[in-house]
């Protein structure tokens, strides 16, 4: 299961793709919902649902995001990639949501700011090669 740990390797070979929908930030999670991802906080869940599953629960939230799963296998112990991407996107002015998988990190990002968040990442690739 180890992944790689190469910075300069990790940010050429990023491979960001967007899931399709979009998704939200919710802190119930009714029956027949499923979680994508969840975190458990003092105050209680977080949750990120399909926002179509919201929607049709009449769950309230406020950021509706669009997934980009980062493909590259990152290692957990690997340093600076997260930094590295989180710096690449807030030049563009993109928030940055960041789970980080098993082996992939995922990022949430406004669904409106999609395609730029999408550049933003790939160019990371470019700026490796030269």
């Amino acid at each position: 299961m180890s992944g790689i740990t190469d910075l300069a390797t990790l940010l050429a070979s990023l491979d960001p793709v967007r899931r399709d929908g979009e998704w939200v930030y919710v802190d119930t999670l009714p029956a027949g919902v499923v979680a994508e991802a969840s975190v458990r906080e003092a105050e209680g869940g977080s949750f990120v649902v399909a926002r179509a599953d919201a929607d049709a629960r009449g769950l309230r939230y406020d950021f509706v995001a669009a997934w980009i799963e980062l493909r590259v296998h990152s290692a957990l112990e690997a340093v600076g990639m997260t930094a590295a991407f989180a710096t690449a996107l807030g030049r563009a002015g993109i928030p940055a949501n960041v789970i980080a998988g098993l082996r992939h990190d995922h990022v949430l990002v406004p669904a409106d700011r999609a395609d730029d968040a999408l550049a933003a990442l790939r160019g990371l690739a470019g700026e490796q090669d030269g």
